[in-house]
């Protein structure tokens, strides 16, 4: 390299330090607050939301997003216990996040392009494949959301879904009539009270949803699902390491699920497993956990608090939940579904 050249990355060096705009983001200051805190301020649905947040007569928190927060307060803080949830309605969600009165949203936030570029917000992953879909009384004889011309749809407010419905209805020449509500509780009342003859959301929320209603066989599912909602965390854009720590929290909890790393036998696979991506994801070989600021051997600690994603997905949407969501398209690759996690290297 001729020293013409070597001056030249010098210059771009020093200039990318000093230029406003682009200058190195604050390393580790999320991390370093939460440290300094001891918990973990984690957004969650308003624990109302059976297999993703709910909060109990006994104050316990339950549900796929409240143990995804509880892995990342055990990467960080070592402690499961050590996180404060922020129940929030869909429209609070951005701006808790950018006020820094959370520090990530566990809670269904649809990633979508205008949400990333002008938020100043990152999405660490996504956790659950799911699309937009619409429930109905029986009663009403809808077999197909092709019949909807003229419908009542309740709908949240400001969600991607109120967008996808309009598309929806204007690609199929159909109109409709908007029923607007803030949450899931006000759009399920408004339905049940027959103030819109279907309610849209994505899938999970109406399987969850009619799994709770006082009578279940009354209400159906339609079978069109008219969008994609990739559903991940989501953090601000202000520190690359925590915004690493939550997105490499998902992606072990999906690669342990996939070398059958789970609960029980996490310990046991820490001694016995000679399978080299084993051995570097439960921190025998490959000193990962120290590229993270976190202790090497992190992801037995996450393991061991809350199981694995198929664990985790179980429990809370799948056969051992009320629920019994098929894990669909959230299926691991290697069978047939999306979950493919980053290679652990």
């Amino acid at each position: 390299m001729t020293e013409f050249k070597k001056m030249g990355l010098a210059l771009l060096a020093w200039a990318l330090l000093i230029t406003p705009g682009i200058a190195l983001a604050d390393q580790g200051s999320t991390v370093k607050a939460i440290s300094a805190r001891g918990e973990l301020l984690c957004g969650v649905t308003t624990g109302k939301g059976t297999g993703f947040s709910t909060l109990d007569d006994k104050g316990v928190w339950n549900g796929m997003e409240v143990d995804f927060c509880r892995a990342i307060a055990v990467a960080l803080l070592g402690d499961a216990s050590k996180v404060k949830f922020a129940p929030l309605e869909f429209k609070s969600v951005i701006a808790s996040l950018q006020s820094g009165a959370i520090d990530v949203a566990a809670r269904q936030v649809t990633w979508t392009f205008t949400r990333d570029s002008e938020f100043n917000l990152d999405w660490a992953g996504i956790y659950l494949y799911d699309g937009q879909a619409f429930i109905a009384s029986k009663a009403i004889g809808v077999d197909s959301a092709l019949d909807l011309n003229g419908a009542t749809v309740c709908v949240t407010s400001g969600s991607t879904n109120e967008l996808n419905i309009s598309d929806y209805f204007r690609s199929h020449e159909m109109k409709f009539v908007p029923i607007v509500g803030d949450s899931i509780e006000q759009n399920a009342a408004n339905l049940e009270a027959g103030r819109c003859d279907v309610y849209t959301n994505d899938l999970s929320t109406l399987v969850s949803l009619k799994s709770t209603m006082a009578k279940p066989d009354n209400w159906v599912i339609l079978p069109e699902v008219i969008s994609k909602e990739p559903l991940g965390p989501v953090v601000r854009q202000e520190d690359p390491q925590f915004s690493d720590i939550v997105r490499w929290t998902l992606n072990v909890l999906i690669a342990a699920e996939e070398l059958g790393v789970n609960k029980e036998s996490v310990i046991q696979m820490v001694e016995t497993s000679n399978n080299p991506e084993v051995q570097r994801l439960l921190g025998k070989s490959g000193e990962m956990g120290a590229k993270l600021g976190l202790a090497n051997d992190w992801v037995v600690k996450v393991i061991s608090a809350v199981g694995n994603y198929g664990e985790i997905f179980d429990r809370n949407l799948g056969k051992d939940s009320l629920i019994k969501m098929p894990r669909g398209a959230s299926a691991l690759w290697t069978n047939g579904g999306l979950l493919y996690p980053l290679p652990y290297r």
